[in-house]
């Protein structure tokens, strides 16, 4: 590598500024649109990649949520960098409205009764049994499976024309400064 280091960074320092950027939080957003400016990628790969990232944040699936919305953009010939972005729809402030909203749906399609016990995990996740999880993860899989497809599809379309327009708007830019104008 051209402008690589001399000494490879350990581990930990690279989890460290995954975490918490060496900078700013501002400047780490400011680098994560200019990779959405530089995206080469036509409109519709672009904006499906994004769609399938916002979908999969309406899964229950946490800790899982890139992997899958990077596998789903592979295997659709996405823009993977897109549907990573798309994940950051769920994030902390988010997230408690999505399960809620996914939980209630989901209970809603199963015509199940909402489970009306408190749940503590403090005490860890592996505490309860299988059917315990289970009585709150199928209900939120198909809620937000469900709120997921609305999701997508209101970002899809919107997106896919802002691409459209920018990209249009990017390449006239580009030209006039390649001649001189």
């Amino acid at each position: 590598m051209l402008f690589g280091r001399r000494e490879p960074t350990a581990l930990s320092e690279r989890i460290r500024v995954f975490m918490w950027p060496r900078r700013s939080w501002a400047r780490s957003s400011k680098y994560i649109f200019h990779r959405l400016h530089r995206l080469r990628s036509s409109p519709h790969a672009i904006a499906l990649g994004c769609a399938i990232g916002v979908f999969v944040s309406f899964t229950p699936f946490l800790g899982f949520q890139l992997m899958l919305a990077g596998l789903l953009a592979w295997l659709s010939r996405a823009s993977i960098i897109a549907s990573m972005l798309g994940t950051f729809i769920g994030n902390p402030l988010t997230f408690p409205f999505i399960w809620m909203g996914a939980y209630q749906l989901g209970t809603f399609v199963l015509a199940k009764e909402a489970i009306h016990q408190s749940i503590d995990l403090s005490v860890g996740i592996l505490h309860f049994s299988a059917e315990q999880l289970w009585l709150l993860v199928l209900p939120m899989t198909i809620g937000g499976l469900s709120l997921g497809v609305v999701a997508a599809a209101l970002c899809y379309f919107p997106l896919r024309r802002a691409v459209e327009i920018y990209q249009r708007r990017r390449d006239v830019r580009t030209a006039r400064e390649s001649i001189g104008i």
